[in-house]
């Protein structure tokens, strides 16, 4: 049989989830994620759900063709589907912040203090921080991972407090250390400042183009900050 090879997106992710975890995959399209933890003996069950049919049967597929037919199969929308005491360790990847969000606004039973959460945001990173931030949660750690030329943030999370400044919704909670931050810090400056001044040309609002301009400020903030702490 052959060797299931996993994204530098999801070997990241599968490499934080803990030993012997009882593992639920949101989202879980070919079921890559959770097939490579059976096979690995890294979870003691694994609970793979979609949204829609199709990709759940691909996911049903990749169980077959790697010999792990014991992973539970389930339809449903976002954590609707897993019961809170079937999962201790959550991956919610693939899909942009916001939707990371509102999947986890829907099961508040992820904020207990008793759940692993590994969150992979494809796109608008900073609304899902700014959700755990406001809504019980804290980000214990945080690394960037390129995957095909693109950065991706994975943040672990729990049930917790946390405080975030505005450069760090946008910049990251905890990347003041790695090695990638400085040029995810770039490119969100770089992104933010084109926008700007498309609002500027546009003339699509004064008061847009400030709240851009205090996110850019944060974010030069943050690339300083990450600059000393490298050199120390």
């Amino acid at each position: 049989m052959r060797e299931l090879e996993l994204t530098p997106r999801l070997r990241l992710l599968a490499d934080w989830v803990p030993p012997h975890a009882r593992f639920a995959d949101v989202g879980t399209d070919h079921a890559y994620l959770p097939v490579w933890l059976r096979l690995h003996g890294r979870v003691v069950s694994a609970i793979a759900c979609d949204l829609r049919e199709g990709p759940l049967n691909r996911a049903r597929e990749t169980g077959r063709a790697y010999g792990a037919e014991d992973i539970r199969f389930r339809l449903g929308d976002g954590l609707a589907p897993v019961e809170s005491w079937e999962a201790d360790t959550i991956a919610i990847a693939g899909m942009g912040g916001e939707n990371i969000a509102a999947i986890l606004a829907k099961a508040p039973w992820t904020a207990d203090g008793a759940h692993t959460l590994l969150l992979q945001p494809m796109t608008r990173a900073e609304v899902l921080r700014a959700f755990l931030a406001d809504n019980g949660y804290a980000i214990r750690r945080e690394a960037l991972v390129e995957d095909r030329g693109i950065l991706y943030p994975v943040m672990e999370a729990a049930g917790g407090e946390m405080h975030l400044s505005l450069g760090q919704i946008y910049g990251g909670a905890a990347l003041l250390r790695d090695p990638l931050g400085d040029r995810y810090i770039i490119e969100k400056i770089i992104r933010l400042t084109g926008a700007a001044a498309g609002i500027n040309r546009s003339g699509g609002g004064r008061e847009k183009g400030d709240a851009l301009r205090e996110v850019i400020t944060a974010l030069l903030s943050m690339r300083e900050e990450w600059r000393r702490a490298k050199s120390q």
